[in-house]
């Protein structure tokens, strides 16, 4: 910075400076020092996180939260993912930091293309809503997903506001497996999908545009072992950007991008990531965004056994056009910070509850649809009731079943069961639920009740899904003489554990172990999913049985 100051007359014979000559001197010294002060703090403030900061450490949600797709819309982020065969399907999350996320709407209650929805005739486990895609256009939100199941046919729904729910179905149109809807500045829509498919929609998204875009913008090259999926389209300075996950012949997967100056290509390939963060297997599949202030950050997934898929925050390099991602060695960072304000809303993605409400927390999920007549908040003030509706032959074809997420690295959930009402041949109880399943279960046999800890492994028919068998295989039982007992679950999926252990009470203070500790497993081939903490209640005689559950309590151990 340059002072320009005026001509000065010389100094008087006398040898004094005049005095407007004596002030100015003084008042240059201080704007020097103020210049000095202020450089300083630029310094300072190019070297440290704004004050407005929030800090994170990765994995920034330690929980199944596949397949994600992100919008912003002014300080809002909402994310979107992968539930499947859990009621009501896929979760809107919503977040102004990029690190606390809470879940604010479900696009849909449930799925009623087939019975096998309902448990009946086969099962949707593994399929039901795959990776979705959450866009924002000229004032609405729009969630476009395709159930990878019988009748293989997408589903659009748009709302106004995702906070406040009120999801409509717009459309349903053709299978787009992996999909990512995307509004081109000409207000042209298109869906890029598959391994490298773009079609062209009607503008007003009710289905695909007759003789639009419909063609291949690219071919798997010679290194990919398989598909390229999970597309996740953007625009930026004028180029368009598609990113996918690969799995490269002898090499983990990876995520990569194609980028192209016209929407029809041609495309160039570029790895932006390739990374096996803290040990666990490679990361790969998700989504980018901007801040609104200039910065770029990603959220990736990385498989980690029993507890899922869980996301991972890092920074967005623009590098010669490319967003490359992670640290400056293109490493998944352990820690870091967003300069965005920290978000409390107080709600969490895992919750306690103790069924005081009008209606469940969101936080909760059914296991297919739900039967609405055969549970209630109602019946008894501060309790869930779970009736049994149906006679089944085990819990992967009992409908009502009730789940919530697990957390690493560790956590805890104890439940409180009211058995009274239960009749001979109901079973009932907590389970760490999954293809592979540990189950606390209370089993009535007469006029006698039974806590037993056992392991089920379900088998699936390919096809429709349906229940072939179901291996249990009984660790220990004790005898009950109480209605009210306390369950309890506790899991650690640090690397290379994945374990979880079981307890019992009959006042919620004093503990006793049972059974054996039960590794949790990820099985793609079954659930496709990350092991859920789970209520449930079925009969295998005949109905009219009931327990009550007085509450959830959950705890995350950091």
């Amino acid at each position: 910075m340059k002072i320009h100051h005026a001509s000065f007359p010389s100094e008087n014979p006398s040898g004094f400076i005049r005095p407007y000559k004596k002030n100015y001197l003084r008042m240059k010294k201080n704007i020097i020092f103020l210049l000095l002060i202020a450089v300083g703090v630029s310094f300072y403030a190019q070297k440290a996180p704004e004050k407005e900061s929030t800090p994170y450490t990765n994995p920034v949600m330690w929980a199944d939260v596949p397949d994600m797709s992100i919008v912003r819309t002014g300080s809002d982020f909402y994310l979107i993912s992968t539930t499947m065969h859990l009621m009501p399907g896929a979760p809107v999350m919503r977040s102004k930091d990029l690190v606390n996320w809470e879940i604010v709407s479900y696009v849909f209650d449930s799925i009623t293309d087939n019975s096998k929805y309902n448990l009946l005739n086969g099962t949707v486990y593994g399929r039901g809503q795959w990776a979705s895609s959450i866009r924002y256009h000229n004032g609405k939100y729009y969630v476009l997903f395709s159930p990878n199941d019988q009748p293989f046919r997408s589903y659009v729904y748009e709302t106004a506001d995702p906070a406040k729910g009120n999801w409509k179905l717009l459309a349903r149109m053709q299978h787009f497996h992996d999909n990512s809807l995307f509004f081109d500045d000409d207000n042209r829509v298109y869906v890029f999908s598959g391994t490298g498919s773009l079609r062209e929609l009607k503008s007003d998204l009710s289905d695909v545009l007759p003789g639009g875009v419909d063609m291949q913008i690219f071919q798997r090259d010679s290194t990919e072992n398989g598909l390229l999926e999970g597309s996740q389209a953007f625009k930026y300075n004028g180029k368009y950007y598609l990113l996918m996950i690969s799995w490269p012949r002898g090499k983990p997967r990876r995520q990569v991008c194609y980028r192209a100056d016209n929407i029809t290509g041609p495309y160039e390939k570029k790895v932006i990531l390739q990374d096996n963060f803290a040990g666990f297997p490679y990361c790969g599949q998700g989504c980018i965004t901007d801040d609104g202030k200039g910065n770029w950050f990603a959220l990736i997934f990385q498989d980690r056994g029993g507890v899922g898929r869980v996301p991972l925050l890092m920074p967005v390099r623009w590098v010669d056009g490319w967003p490359m991602l992670g640290d400056e060695n293109g490493k998944v960072p352990l820690t870091g910070f967003t300069p965005l304000k920290t978000y409390n809303s107080g709600n969490r993605i895992v919750e306690s509850d103790d069924f005081s409400g009008k209606k469940l927390k969101l936080q909760w999920q059914w296991n297919h649809n739900p039967v609405n007549s055969a549970w209630s908040l109602t019946e008894r003030k501060g309790y869930m009731r779970l009736k049994t509706s149906r006679v089944v032959e085990n819990i992967y074809l009992a409908p009502n079943t009730i789940t919530q997420r697990m957390e690493g690295p560790k956590c805890s959930g104890v439940v409180s069961f009211d058995i009274s009402k239960m009749k001979d041949g109901d079973v009932a109880g907590f389970s760490a639920f999954n293809g592979n399943a540990a189950l606390l279960s209370i089993v009535v046999l007469g006029n006698k009740k039974f806590l037993t800890m056992s392991t089920n492994v379900v088998e699936l028919d390919n096809d429709s899904k349906a229940v072939l068998k179901v291996d249990v295989e009984e660790k220990a039982r004790v005898e009950l003489s109480k209605d009210v007992i306390f369950l309890r679950i506790d899991a650690d999926f640090n690397l290379n554990k994945d374990l979880a252990t079981f307890y019992y009470s009959f006042d919620n203070k004093n503990w006793t172990p049972i059974g054996a500790e039960f590794k949790m497993i990820f099985d793609y081939r079954k659930f496709f999913m990350g092991t859920k903490f789970a209520l449930f209640n079925y009969a295998t005689k005949t109905i009219g049985g009931y327990v009550d559950v007085d509450f959830f309590n959950y705890n995350r151990i950091q």
